[in-house]
């Protein structure tokens, strides 16, 4: 099982409760706006709809390109002190964006939030690898992902209610609020998980062995490099899911419910995979996902182009293509983590800028291009799908399917 240190003020259900929580700032940062894009692109005269997710991959860049500070500062001065300061530091963000007044003051803000989240994730998966390794941290992670992925599902609806009640403003913040309230869990029940005597000075021999260490293990930068291409496909569908079932299927009124199932699916790949992935090892389930998605996306691709695309049939794709990559996430990230665990703050923060930025390139490439259908969103799926398969089977050797270490 690996059980290496514990936090004696969380017990396990509070502790995957807590890391869930940290996870579910940033799901709310990407999501809970989704149902307001079309009104704040009306306010701040957005001319291009396509430029309307802008609002989404802007939040991003700042939350992949912040996790190559938060790592080295975490293995030098601990976990709870940066967490404290950046949850603070997203709170203040929050209603800068609130108060906005042009389109780009609301993406500076949206960069400064992403800059201030990206904390979130980096300490997310350090003090989960301070405490398990192997198997067990991918079984915790899971667990915690699968209550993230309940904060997706009613994010969009909770946005819809707080619009309901005020301007797309109020939305900011309500992320104001819940950072706060995390930020007051962390500060009075969140111990240090990094022994003083574990930590690592900051210095440029340190970085540069840290840097070095992650990015030529071909484990730890080819899982984090596959795990960016199937975090690009989230990035796709959420940044243009508003235009997708509202310009093209008509169905604005039930954008929140549609929306919901797809991220439900996701939610279900994670819960899957934290129970069989101790039977069954990372790499049989990642990897079969990942067939699953080519399987899919060539599917999708000959019903659009045959004509019969329907609401019915791109629900049902998008659903299962969001379990396929559901079930890839943690896994990638438990194999891209298990050979680094000695730096595993400096490790989370590269790999998670390779994760987070690659998804971003990849996720804008694909939005960008919607043109009214759901063909480039499916084209986009079987390259991620192909691409992810080349890298893992560069990354393996050779060798699919093979069960190797504890994973």
């Amino acid at each position: 099982m690996n059980v290496k240190t514990a936090d004696p003020s969380m017990q396990p259900r509070e502790f995957v409760a807590f890391i869930a929580a940290l996870m579910a700032v940033n799901a709310l940062g990407v999501d809970l706006m989704l149902p307001a894009l079309a009104d704040i692109g009306h306010q701040l005269s957005i001319a291009t709809a396509n430029h309307r997710q802008w609002i989404i991959t802007a939040y991003m860049l700042g939350f992949g390109t912040g996790q190559l500070v938060y790592g080295p500062l975490a293995d030098r001065y601990g976990r709870r002190p940066i967490l404290l300061v950046t949850l603070a530091g997203f709170v203040l963000a929050s209603i800068f964006a609130a108060g906005s007044q042009t389109f780009a003051a609301l993406l500076g803000a949206r960069v400064l939030q992403g800059l201030m989240s990206a904390s979130t994730r980096v300490l997310a998966v350090a003090i989960v690898r301070d405490r398990y390794a192997g198997r067990q941290m991918a079984r915790t992670l899971s667990v915690a992902q699968m209550i993230f992925f309940l904060v997706p599902i009613m994010a969009p609806s909770l946005g819809q209610m707080l619009l309901a009640f005020g301007p797309w403003r109020f939305i900011f913040y309500a992320l104001a609020g819940f950072a706060a309230l995390v930020l007051a869990w962390s500060f009075t029940r969140l111990r240090e998980s990094l022994p003083v005597e574990n930590r690592t000075p900051l210095s440029l021999a340190a970085l540069r062995n840290g840097y070095t260490l992650t990015l030529t293990n071909r484990f730890s930068a080819g899982y984090a490099v596959a795990a960016s291409m199937t975090f690009g496909g989230i990035i796709a569908f959420v940044s243009s899911a508003q235009q997708i079932f509202v310009d093209e299927f008509h169905a604005g009124a039930r954008f929140t419910i549609l929306f919901a199932i797809c991220a439900f699916s996701m939610g279900c790949a994670s819960f899957a995979n934290s129970r069989l992935v101790e039977r069954l090892g990372t790499r049989l389930i990642s990897q079969s996902a990942v067939i699953g998605l080519i399987v899919l996306s060539v599917c999708h691709i000959g019903l659009i182009a045959s004509g019969f695309e329907t609401l019915p049939s791109y629900m049902v794709f998008q659903a299962l293509s969001m379990t396929c990559i559901g079930l890839c996430g943690a896994n990638f990230g438990s194999m891209a983590m298990e050979p680094v665990g000695a730096i595993a703050g400096t490790a989370s923060s590269i790999q998670g800028f390779i994760t987070s930025v690659g998804a971003v390139i990849v996720g804008s490439l694909i939005g960008q291009s919607y043109d009214g259908t759901t063909y480039p969103l499916a084209i986009g799926y079987l390259a991620i799908g192909v691409a992810v398969l080349a890298v893992v089977y560069v990354v393996e050797g050779g060798k699919l399917f093979h069960a190797h270490h504890s994973a």
